[in-house]
């Protein structure tokens, strides 16, 4: 995947200078207005995302925009995102206040003064802003790879240099992403965003508080953002009879998957309750051998997803 991120402060043109290096690519430009609308097409267009699930909503998107295009990205803080990925250039744009007042003025048809105010007022809103979404008020320099002067450059030389340093990292080199790596990525934060509750706006909720543990509640708001039907603890299976045929021991599994006639059971991290729970589901599959159960714990949320075939439905959310 390559991904240009552009940031800058200000009044320093620097939305300008994405949609002009991504001409100059080929890539596809991602704006906050482009994100709002994904946004509101994944979510709804009511949806108030929380400020602390920005950051993985903005991967979720980008990533689905990964498998068919290289991104040239301008949003606030796109530095944060992909950190860790190769194929990734950040870019940020610098200038003087004058300058950047100057460029409101024209852009605004502002006199000097208002100009001037309206540059304090975007430097506290953007503040604020990583601070709410990021945990971090300003971005150090060595956040970024390449730090560009609209001082003396206009927006057309500062968008071939981008494209100069895209080449010479051989970004295009790195291909698109494939969709096992967007599948992966979006399981990652698909889970986070089942912290908060977030899903898609077409699947009925039912009520939250008939949850016995907080992990079947982050694995029920999960499941509803892959859009998988479930159904929680339906059925009790009779473990243990006494001689007069009355049930001593029963076991109720917490979910069941009907697309797939799959019963799922969450453990918790006491190993006490672990081995009573083993115990029940070898006799549950010994006295009903036809039912398909799985037992895991929540870090093997992964494997229940992949293993049953759930990563095909990735990229259908």
């Amino acid at each position: 995947m390559g991904l240009i991120s552009v940031s800058g402060e200000p009044g320093c043109r620097h939305d300008e200078i994405a949609r002009l290096a991504s001409q100059r690519l080929g890539f596809d430009l991602v704006t906050e207005s482009r994100l709002r609308s994904l946004v509101a097409e994944e979510f709804g267009a009511e949806s108030a995302i929380p400020d602390k699930a920005y950051p993985h909503v903005v991967a979720s998107m980008l990533g689905r925009l990964a498998t068919q295009h290289h991104l040239v990205v301008s949003l606030p803080g796109g530095c944060f995102l992909f950190k860790n990925f190769p194929g990734v250039l950040r870019i940020h744009i610098v200038a003087s206040a004058a300058r950047r007042i100057g460029n409101l003025m024209v852009e605004h048809r502002l006199e000097r003064p208002a100009a001037r105010q309206l540059m304090k007022q975007l430097e506290t809103q953007l503040r604020t802003e990583l601070m709410h979404k990021f945990g971090r008020a300003t971005t150090p320099p060595q956040m970024f790879d390449l730090v560009l002067s609209s001082e003396s450059l206009d927006s057309e030389q500062l968008a071939q240099l981008i494209q100069s340093a895209a080449e010479v990292r051989r970004l295009v080199d790195e291909g698109l992403w494939s969709d096992a790596a967007e599948a992966q990525l979006q399981f990652q934060v698909r889970l986070q965003l089942a912290k908060h509750g977030i899903q898609p706006p077409d699947r009925v909720s039912l009520k939250r508080d008939i949850f016995s543990h907080p992990s079947e509640q982050i694995f029920a708001n999960l499941l509803d953002f892959y859009r998988i039907a479930w159904e929680y603890e339906p059925r009790s299976f009779p473990l243990q009879w006494d001689k007069d045929g009355k049930v001593m021991e029963s076991f109720t599994p917490d979910f069941y998957l009907p697309e797939l006639d799959l019963y799922v059971e969450l453990t918790t991290m006491k190993q006490s309750l672990v081995t009573k729970k083993n115990r029940k589901v070898k006799m549950l599959r010994a006295i009903y051998p036809h039912l398909n159960i799985q037992v895991f714990y929540q870090k093997d949320f992964q494997n229940l997803i992949f293993k049953y075939g759930l990563a095909e439905r990735l990229t259908k959310v």
